[in-house]
């Protein structure tokens, strides 16, 4: 880069490391020709055609038109976009200084300098003023959403997960975004300024997360010290060939943080209406093995909600579980409920049973829970008034006594060891299996006379 530019951009490209710094220098000249990676040619500037060409693969016209806007307000001078201009429509080029600020800031940049952008952006196409509506940041996050999906989509990151079968992500993109908006928090007037925005992004990371993938992946950099984010859990042993999932890409990507080891233990289904049939025994044995689970339910008006146990099921006619469960929704609205320590009537299982409540119960209590759903299978109830004692949550359901429209069982955490498993455990001596005994034993002087007599074990 030039020897003439400002040492605010000079400042923004030390954020990046030594071997990274030719690769966002070079994204530029990778715009201006094409894609081919040409020298800059004196004068060339970005236009809005050259970035839908980079960006239009992975985003809509609409976002793709919003990142233009806010390149082109960004003052070089300011190292930020310059608000005010309200009657002064930005110049329709950007030069290599803009573009540097907002790679540094969109990649590497605090809640303080990512604000700004966001603001820029949720105007699109009103002008440069200093403050917005809620309503126009959430169809900003509504399109950066509907960029990650689609992102997850066409880098063949799905990880096992098949859209096609899924439900409508579409859906799932305006109740996500509304999720997250209803963190912010708005002057008295309605609107959202610089100061609301970044206090917003600093208590809702995933729309920094978002913002990052969008400038990584729409602009294709690809630094090497930054492997892309891990969106969605694995997902494995699931019959999609017989399926159609009531989960869509952007609940997974709101259930999956939630969940103990969401990211890493794959996500297999254990038990659907769809594939299985209305049967609560067929479903009582799927709760009963394969750890953790996540329960998901629909009712015939339409709300979609459920439960997370954290360990595996129990037939008994007592409570069980621990303050890891959690029950939540996610249509009409995606909000999560954790325990609130009033009590630890956390999960419930039970059956023929002639003096206790038959069913699966999560919060509350007999008769009153939180999520119940009857060992008949076509019925269940969720009770609040105001809140479930154990979990805080509202009427999850339509109605407070619902009917079954649709369940799917999944198993969510890495699956419980086998009898052979850990009858092949209990035979490894503690000088085998715990290493710093090992140590103690040959700092003593002591020989493990074990040593390479044992088969070795399989990776």
């Amino acid at each position: 880069m030039g020897n003439a530019e400002s040492a605010v951009v000079q400042k923004r490209l030390t954020r990046f490391r030594p071997e990274e710094r030719p690769v966002i220098d070079g994204v530029f000249n990778k715009l201006v020709s094409g894609g081919g990676g040409a020298s800059e040619a004196p004068g060339k500037a970005i236009t809005l055609q050259m970035l839908q060409s980079s960006m239009g693969s992975v985003t809509s016209d609409s976002l793709v038109r919003r990142v233009f806007h806010c390149l082109c307000s960004i003052d070089p001078e300011l190292a930020a976009p310059a608000f005010g201009k309200t009657n002064q429509h930005p110049a329709p080029q950007v030069n290599r200084e803009q573009l540097v600020i907002f790679l540094a800031d969109a990649l590497r940049g605090t809640a303080e300098e990512r604000a700004p952008l966001i603001l820029v952006m949720s105007q699109y196409p009103s002008g440069t003023a200093a403050a917005v509506t809620c309503e126009q940041v959430a169809q900003f996050v509504q399109d950066l959403i509907s960029a990650v999906v689609q992102i997850l989509i066409n880098r063949g990151r799905l990880d096992g997960w098949t859209p096609e079968k899924m439900a409508d992500s579409s859906v799932g993109v305006k109740v996500l975004a509304e999720h997250l908006c209803c963190e912010l928090k708005p002057s008295d007037q309605g609107s959202c300024d610089v100061s609301c925005l970044e206090d917003w992004i600093f208590r809702t990371p995933q729309v920094s997360l978002y913002l990052e993938m969008l400038a990584d992946e729409g602009l294709s950099i690809s630094l090497s010290s930054s492997p892309p984010p891990k969106l969605l859990p694995p997902c494995r042993e699931t019959p999609w060939n017989q399926l159609n999932s009531l989960l869509d890409i952007p609940t997974l990507m709101f259930l999956a943080p939630q969940v103990p080891d969401g990211y890493s233990a794959p996500w297999r289904l254990a038990f659907s209406t769809q594939v299985h049939g209305e049967s609560f025994t067929r479903m009582m044995a799927s709760l009963t093995r394969g750890g953790p689970s996540l329960l998901l339910i629909k009712d015939t008006k339409g709300h979609i909600f459920g439960g997370f146990a954290s360990h595996t099921w129990e037939l008994k006619p007592q409570f069980q579980g621990d303050s890891r469960c959690f029950l939540f929704s996610v249509f009409p609205t995606m909000r999560v409920y954790t325990a609130t320590g009033y009590n630890e009537h956390f999960m419930y299982l039970n059956q023929h049973q002639q003096t206790m409540p038959n069913g699966l119960g999560m919060g509350g209590q007999h008769e009153y829970f939180g999520l119940w759903l009857d060992s008949d299978f076509g019925r269940g109830h969720s009770r609040a008034r105001p809140k479930c004692t154990t979990y805080g949550s509202p009427q999850l359901s339509g109605d407070e006594d619902f009917t079954l429209d649709s369940m799917e069982v999944w198993h969510v955490g890495k699956p419980p060891k086998s009898e052979e498993d850990e009858e092949e455990e209990g035979k490894k001596s503690i000088l085998f299996v715990d290493p710093e005994v090992q140590a103690l034993m040959e700092m003593t002087g002591k020989t493990l006379h074990s040593e390479g007599l044992r088969e070795p074990e399989e990776d």
